[in-house]
């Protein structure tokens, strides 16, 4: 089986139903990248350990559940979502499986608790990102971090969400964006604050005069080949925005993270505050 975002093929004696199970997740709406590669090494494990066994029995899935040495509990646990659901798929459709229970997964290091940033962080991190200066290796720096910021904590976006913005899926004219395959491949539109607007047509205007008429099938925020930044980008300019705004990071995986920004838009609306004299900061 594959898909346009990543080739899998199973090879075991359950291929046939695996590849059933991963068309039906995408069906309704799930992308299952994580939980179809997860399911994969499964595929992997049954044709090399277990190849006459045409189920999914409990001694060989509690055996493949094992947590391998060094392993991180998330990996764990992602791999027992994916080996729990698929067993649940198999007793649905009427085959012998397994359905392994939650005692087989480590559960430690999943807690990680957002970080909600105050006004003031966010003002000083918009401040710093304001203070981003271009460089000859991306000459559009500075102009693309600070609008990429503010709608990750003014729209509640997620980082590709942003990053994959189009020409085309930025009505400043209306004041609207339009997110392609969010969610459960779900296309949205999203308004964002005035000054938020106010700010976004500065800024197209300020990249048109750098690199001239842009096609509607370009990239909104575009890196320096014209391509959209990596997510790995925004991560790195994170940590130093936080470093310069004196915000201490607890190390991989311990956060602040850049999701973070999204349960900020949350806890504003929750609490009834306004944006007002923070997106223009």
């Amino acid at each position: 089986m594959s898909s346009s975002k990543s080739k899998l093929s199973f090879k075991s004696s359950l291929a046939p139903l695996m590849e059933q199970f991963v068309r039906e997740k995408r069906a309704i709406g799930y992308k299952y990248e994580v939980g179809a590669v997860a399911l994969m090494h499964l595929d992997r494990f049954l044709a090399d350990q277990a190849p006459e066994d045409g189920g999914l029995s409990r001694s060989t899935l509690r055996k493949w559940l094992a947590k391998h040495p060094e392993e991180h509990p998330r990996t764990q646990q992602a791999r027992f979502g994916a080996a729990r659901q698929f067993a649940e798929f198999l007793c649905r459709h009427g085959h012998q499986a397994y359905v392994p229970d939650a005692s087989l997964w480590a559960k430690g290091g999943t807690s990680y608790q957002p970080r909600i940033f105050t006004h003031a962080e966010v003002r000083q991190l918009l401040q710093e990102v304001d203070r981003m200066a271009p460089s000859a290796r991306s000459p559009l720096r500075h102009l693309v971090m600070p609008e990429v910021f503010r709608l990750l904590y003014g729209c509640g976006f997620r980082v590709g969400e942003v990053l994959n913005l189009r020409i085309d899926d930025v009505d400043l004219n209306q004041g609207v964006l339009t997110v392609r395959e969010g969610k459960f491949r779900k296309d949205r539109l999203v308004p964002p604050a005035l000054p938020l607007v106010e700010r976004l047509r500065s800024y197209d205007a300020a990249v048109r005069a750098v690199t001239g008429a842009r096609p509607g099938d370009a990239f909104f925020f575009p890196s320096v080949h014209g391509g959209p930044y990596r997510i790995g980008a925004i991560y790195v300019a994170f940590r130093r925005l936080l470093f310069g705004c004196g915000i201490p990071h607890g190390g991989k995986g311990k956060g602040p993270r850049v999701h973070d920004l999204r349960h900020y838009i949350a806890h504003r609306t929750m609490s009834g505050a306004m944006m007002q004299g923070i997106v223009t900061a």
